[in-house]
């Protein structure tokens, strides 16, 4: 998998980069910067083929989620247990791996999780077209 790192915790996959997110505290940025658009998180198992494959679709240019403006964190599970018990209690959403999440206003308004995290769901979610 090509994998590059960036500065202010960025990690670069397949030409998108997503926010690392590895401290519980970042969750009440990602509240507030949700306030003004909505933010995804993606709870990623390196273990994981599922997982492995989910990220992959999430990044693909034809039917990926790579939208202008919506800013992606990736959390890494192994690395970062805490967090992702952070992020299932902050946002009231049972942990489940692979995950995807949508907040928006503070709160998880949409989340799927294995087979069920589809990129053009999630584009129509947000109120996009697929393409």
């Amino acid at each position: 998998m090509t994998r590059r790192r960036r500065a202010c915790g960025q990690i670069n996959f397949f030409g998108m980069n997503w926010i690392e997110l590895v401290s519980p505290d970042q969750l009440q940025a990602i509240r507030n910067e949700s306030q003004e658009y909505p933010v995804l998180i993606f709870k990623h198992s390196t273990t994981c083929s599922i997982s492995a494959m989910v990220l992959y679709r999430l990044q693909r240019k034809s039917s990926g989620v790579n939208v202008p403006g919506l800013k992606m964190y990736y959390l890494d599970l192994r690395a970062h247990r805490d967090v992702s018990k952070a992020v299932e209690n902050t946002f009231e959403v049972e942990h489940e791996s692979p995950q995807v999440l949508i907040i928006d206003k503070g709160q998880a308004v949409y989340h799927r999780s294995h087979s069920e995290i589809d990129p053009s769901q999630i584009r129509e979610f947000l109120g996009l077209t697929t393409s």
